[in-house]
């Protein structure tokens, strides 16, 4: 009995730990992205824009991509992309890290960066 109380508790915590951000509509989030578009691909092998491309940025570290001149703010903050960090960005890059060159106010709808995060982690 203590087994199959366990193996459940394990496996709702994998699935509330993998999925902090599968409530996301990630259909909705690649609407949101449209207006990351304007500055970023989003597809393999493509070049960077006036930002870097964001194919397979869930779980990158932050100024790696190598066709891309960061800021050595960005370069010096020591991020991963994680779900909670991705979140924090989209709200405000400048409140994040300060002195990085995005000139990008961020997204205020918690509901649009849940799904604009959500759309990210499936560019794999």
């Amino acid at each position: 009995m203590q087994t199959r109380m366990t193996a459940a508790a394990v496996g709702a915590l994998f699935a509330l730990t993998a999925g902090a951000h599968a409530a996301g509509d990630a259909k909705h989030g690649q609407d949101v992205f449209a207006r990351c578009a304007i500055c970023h691909s989003n597809t393999k092998g493509a070049p960077a824009r006036i930002g870097p491309n964001l194919w397979a940025i869930s779980g990158r570290k932050a100024g790696t991509q190598g066709d891309f001149s960061y800021s050595a703010a960005l370069k010096a903050a020591n991020i991963t992309w994680t779900d909670a960090n991705l979140d924090k960005w989209t709200a405000g890059p400048a409140a994040m890290v300060p002195g990085n060159r995005m000139a990008f106010a961020g997204i205020s709808s918690a509901k649009d960066r849940a799904d604009l995060v959500a759309y990210l982690d499936t560019l794999k």
